[in-house]
């Protein structure tokens, strides 16, 4: 008998909500309760985080919401039979079977194994048969027990062993040339879905007398495909909600791609499709370097607009750029705080290192000044791949991986020439759209090798940094210029206008597009800051600054007025209190989520106030993230404190005050209670 389950995980016949939110919470304090996780609330926000990326219904009348969380101290599994159903995304309707599976952060493959064994036991309709009938916790443990304990079918075996044919003998020998298919199934998380997906799948392509082998890229050990299975193959199914590890395995198979619900729910027709597209000379194939965009075939991404595809793409460079700025950024403060900004001026650091080590210190044994040099090298040559990794990843972002060479070689022209961030943002662009382009060209099967390696990286330079040297490169470098030059120029009135603007855009939208766009323009200005020019520094400030004011205010807000929150509020502010601490904005999220009109405008007003203070004293961070605890990084630290304490002191008193008095009336109260507000 397993320990994953026990008679006091098992809930039965019970009424835990009415949404899926309710559900989750209150098996993750079950789970809490017998001391399985360390808190509720921590295990509750993984989960229901994990929901809002994908629902965890499935066909039957069935849920399975999961996550791994350092909140888990063992995998756990709690089961709920509800009365009544509640819906959790399920196509065919409400859930009454829910499985709350949570795995700790660094689960085990033995125990990954054993809840993905479960999730494939849920599509088996005499075991959630079972289930339903049982009449006590102990028969419910059994019946899991005895699943999880059990050998894996015929099916689940030809998930993982590659070769093994999926399809009925009969139908090979009905056909001289038999389909062949082959699948990869992933999701998140890799604990549910990715297992389901593919049996439900091996199911289907069964019952069709199809030949079928599926990979599943879940949270264990990885078991690929034969080469030899795949060139043999018609087509491929990708059910996945994440990119599939070794895309270019694929390069020139028809394509069919969906959600990796979608292989739980429509398994049957995903099979069909795939069979169509085998012989359709026309059918969508996985591009020569595997681009993500080649792989997505759903209704909803074909129709996305060009602005939200740009959009997805910068915010790919920024992602993968901000850890050269954060690394870079720290150490260079640190570089200061060891040695003074004397360190940055001129060759002065680089005049250290090349004169004196550990053993021939210089200023006669100034230890603080030589260890000062290094830290702001090593930061500095950091700092140096902004632009490059920004262009790069820009390019892998629409071109995946055989776009990232055009990419870095496109941003190294730009720091060439002087064009700095937005020569990186074009160039990058630049050179994704030309790798893009390469990799969709036909080309004869001999030839397939070497695009992703050679012929792509290849002519995508040639072209996004030829564009940039002979045409792009001086205009937006003169653009460049002329706006830093602005920026340095900026004091008084106008430089707090600029934090009123960066404080109003941070707290828009809480970590969404627009808090994006503010806070990678301050990160892409911080390469520029140096000891004599405080300008970009002093913007980074005020970002974070702004940023804290939300997560904090909500912290606060829950504490002056605590009946008008919610219990999950509540709790939520306690977490908030760190999260607006360390710079993360979203941490304001919940609330503003429950109460945008009241949230949200509060947020703007505070986080308003908090830049301007911030820009008019000329705070300086030279870290782009870490808020409070890269107090080192941070110049004139009592005032960027005090900033971030008005607008949160603001922004709570806000709430609290629009919460009391501006509430609209309701129309109509609950069933058998009289109508309010109708005569006042």
């Amino acid at each position: 008998m397993t320990t994953l389950i026990t008679t006091d995980l098992v809930v039965l016949d019970a009424n835990l909500g009415t949404d899926a939110a309710s559900v989750i919470h209150h098996l993750a304090t079950i789970i809490a309760v017998k001391g399985r996780a360390t808190g509720v609330e921590g295990l509750y926000a993984d989960a229901l985080a994990r929901e809002q990326k994908t629902s965890t219904g499935v066909p039957g009348g069935i849920a399975i919401p999961h996550c791994r969380s350092a909140a888990v101290l063992e995998p756990t599994l709690a089961m709920a039979r509800l009365d009544p159903a509640v819906d959790f995304g399920a196509k065919d309707g409400p859930a009454d079977l829910i499985f709350f599976i949570a795995a700790p952060a660094g689960a085990d493959n033995e125990h990954l194994k054993l809840l993905s064994k479960l999730a494939r036991s849920l599509i088996k309709k005499d075991f959630t048969a079972a289930l339903r009938a049982a009449a006590t916790p102990e028969k419910i443990v059994t019946l899991v027990d005895g699943a999880l304990t059990d050998t894996p079918s015929p099916a689940t075996a030809n998930a993982a062993a590659p070769g093994a044919q999926s399809g009925s003998g009969e139908a090979g020998s009905a056909s001289p040339h038999p389909l062949r298919l082959v699948a990869v199934t992933a999701c998140p998380t890799g604990i549910a879905h990715t297992y389901m997906a593919a049996d439900s799948l091996v199911q289907a392509a069964q019952e069709a007398g199809v030949d079928l082998q599926v990979e599943t890229q879940g949270s264990g050990a990885l078991t690929p495909l034969d080469p030899a299975v795949i060139a043999a193959a018609d087509a491929v199914i990708f059910a996945v909600d994440v990119d599939v590890r070794g895309k270019d395995r694929f390069a020139g198979m028809p394509l069919v791609s969906s959600p990796v619900k979608r292989g739980i729910d429509e398994p049957a027709k995903m099979i069909q499709e795939a069979l169509a597209a085998a012989t359709d000379p026309h059918a969508r194939k996985v591009a020569h370097f595997g681009a993500e965009e080649a792989a997505e075939h759903n209704q909803d991404t074909a129709s996305e607009h060009l602005g939200t595809k740009i959009k997805k793409v910068l915010l790919t460079g920024v992602s993968y750029m901000i850890p050269f700025v954060a690394g870079g950024g720290l150490l260079i403060a640190l570089g200061f705080l060891l040695g003074g900004y004397g360190i940055a001026l001129g060759t002065t650091a680089a005049d250290i290192l090349t004169h004196n080590t550990l053993l021939n210190l210089p200023d006669g044994g100034n230890l603080g000044l030589y260890l000062g040099a290094v830290a702001f090298t090593i930061g500095n040559l950091s700092m140096g791949f902004l632009v490059p990794a920004l262009a790069g990843y820009i390019a892998f972002g629409m071109a995946d991986r055989p776009g990232i060479a055009p990419g870095f070689t496109a941003g190294a022209i730009a720091v060439f020439m002087g064009a700095g961030f937005l020569g990186g943002l074009v160039g990058g662009l630049l050179a994704g759209l030309a790798a893009y382009w390469i990799g969709s060209w036909k080309v004869p099967r001999w030839l397939r090798g070497l695009m992703p390696v050679v012929i792509i990286p290849l002519l995508g330079s040639i072209i996004a940094s030829g564009a940039m040297l002979l045409f792009l490169g001086g205009p937006i470098a003169a653009l460049s210029n002329g706006l830093n030059h602005w920026l340095t120029g900026m004091s008084g009135a106008s430089a707090v206008v600029l934090g009123v603007v960066l404080g109003l855009m941070m707290c828009f939208d809480l970590g969404g597009p627009v808090n994006k766009v503010a806070y990678a323009f301050a990160v892409a200005g911080l390469g520029a800051g140096s000891a004599l020019n405080h300008a970009p520094w002093e913007i980074m400030a005020a970002v974070m600054a702004a940023g804290m004011v939300p997560p904090l205010a909500m912290a606060l807000a829950t504490v002056i007025d605590r009946k008008r929150f919610s219990l999950a509020e509540r709790e939520n502010g306690k977490a908030a209190w760190l999260l607006g601490a360390s710079f993360i904005t979203e941490g304001a999220i919940p609330f503003a989520a429950a109460d945008p009109l009241r949230v949200i405008p509060a947020s703007m007003l505070g986080g308003a106030f908090t830049g301007a203070i911030c820009m008019a004293a000329g705070v300086t961070s030279q870290a782009p993230h870490g808020g409070i605890f890269v107090f080192f990084a941070i110049g004139n630290i009592g005032v960027f404190i005090t900033a971030i304490a008005v607008g949160t002191v603001i922004t709570a008193l806000t709430v609290v005050a629009l919460k009391r008095w501006a509430v609209r009336a309701p129309v109509a109260a609950s069933a058998g209670q009289q109508l309010v507000g109708q005569n006042s």
